[in-house]
């Protein structure tokens, strides 16, 4: 069976750059890897392809030689027996392709070469905690502190956090204390390796014989406590704070979890959020609009002398600077939108209905045109 075009086989165009060549790769690493695949020898073999194609095109020197010269260009890279994982060049790719997570499931597959591997053990790290916070629009143009109380799990006091009722502790005669337990298998690329965790000990490489009886050999338990969450200036819907370290302690004297806060934004009743600008609308008289005025206009930090020109239309806008939110990790600010609207009144006295049937004899010497509508005029505004 004839091979496959490199380019086809990561599905890019041959003036692919190479960020758009390790984006491909990674799609298809991430779909035919073997862990996710069991025993699917197709699945191998295209993954193995991928990671073949890969390690040519993302190559300048083998690029160009493959360019020019296609498959018969580049075999002598390979050994006798064609690609195989040892003639990856690029493992330090992974890490930033797959992330910690992937680069440590490639090294237990294929028994190291891709950077250390953590001594498993995960499963006495504690848990990360949510927890939601609704924000007023002014607080979040100039950030605040919250005190908070939230349920966590904290190292047990009769046991200070070990689990044992004595104080003793066995190391795991299953995984000789190493949290983990170690499989070979043969593959396509050879001797493969696969590590999970001991199900004797939990990944903990120790063994609890005489529990807590208070904790029962967990070595925590729940307790309420207030923490202080700061929040900068600028942050949006559904952004998190993490605050690391401060979540449930591991089993066992395990490390902290974080908490993570899910910011939510109060509705305000004046003022509405375009990214840091906000928006509002101020009502203003007829007369005021004809003949000009200058008004006090609510801010997120009190209120601010504007002027109204003469001739001003209703949902005229006008830009207060630096009247906004400030913005996220940032010492700028974002300005106010003012909206006038020009209040028609609904009840009038004699002398007014006098004053505007003498008004509208004027009116009717103008000539009035439809225009373009308030929000074609606030698309444009913020684009």
């Amino acid at each position: 069976m004839a091979k496959r075009d490199y380019y086809e086989v990561l599905g890019v165009d041959k003036n692919a750059d190479e960020a758009s060549i390790k984006k491909a790769y990674r799609k298809l690493a991430m779909q035919y890897h073997p862990d996710k695949n069991p025993d699917n020898k197709a699945a191998e073999e295209k993954f193995k392809e991928a990671s073949e194609a890969y390690e040519v095109l993302s190559d300048k020197e083998k690029r160009q030689i493959y360019d020019q010269y296609g498959h018969a260009g580049v075999e002598g890279q390979f050994g006798a027996g064609g690609f195989s994982w040892d003639n990856f060049t690029h493992r330090s790719d992974l890490n930033d392709i797959f992330g910690d997570g992937f680069s440590s499931i490639f090294d237990s597959i294929f028994g190291g070469g891709f950077g250390s591997r953590s001594s498993g053990r995960s499963s006495n790290h504690g848990e990360d905690l949510q927890i939601e916070l609704s924000l007023s629009l002014k607080e979040i143009a100039v950030g605040a502190e919250k005190k908070i109380k939230i349920s966590t799990k904290e190292a047990c006091d009769k046991c200070n956090g070990t689990g044992s009722a004595d104080g003793q502790v066995e190391t795991c005669s299953q995984c000789r204390g190493s949290g983990q337990i170690r499989q070979v298998r043969q593959s396509l690329f050879g001797q493969m390796q696969t590590v999970s965790e001991c199900p004797s000990c939990r990944g903990e490489g120790k063994i609890i014989k005489n529990k807590c009886s208070k904790c029962y050999g967990e070595g925590r338990m729940a307790k309420v406590k207030e923490i202080s969450v700061k929040i900068p200036a600028g942050v949006e819907e559904n952004q998190y704070i993490r605050l690391r370290g401060q979540g449930n302690v591991g089993p066992r004297g395990g490390t902290r979890g974080d908490i993570l806060v899910l910011i939510h934004e109060k509705q305000d009743d004046l003022f509405e959020r375009h990214g840091n600008d906000i928006v509002m609308e101020y009502p203003i008289s007829i007369s005021q609009a004809v003949l000009g005025d200058e008004i006090l206009v609510p801010t997120l930090s009190g209120k601010v002398k504007m002027k109204i020109p003469s001739g001003t239309q209703s949902g005229r806008l006008f830009r207060l600077k630096g009247q906004g939110i400030q913005s996220l990790n940032s010492y700028s600010k974002g300005d106010e939108i003012v909206r006038v609207v020009v209040v028609i009144p609904t009840k009038i006295s004699k002398e007014e209905t006098e004053m505007f049937t003498k008004l509208k004899e004027y009116d009717a010497k103008r000539d009035f045109k439809p225009g373009k509508g308030f929000f074609s005029k606030l698309r444009d505004y913020f684009s």
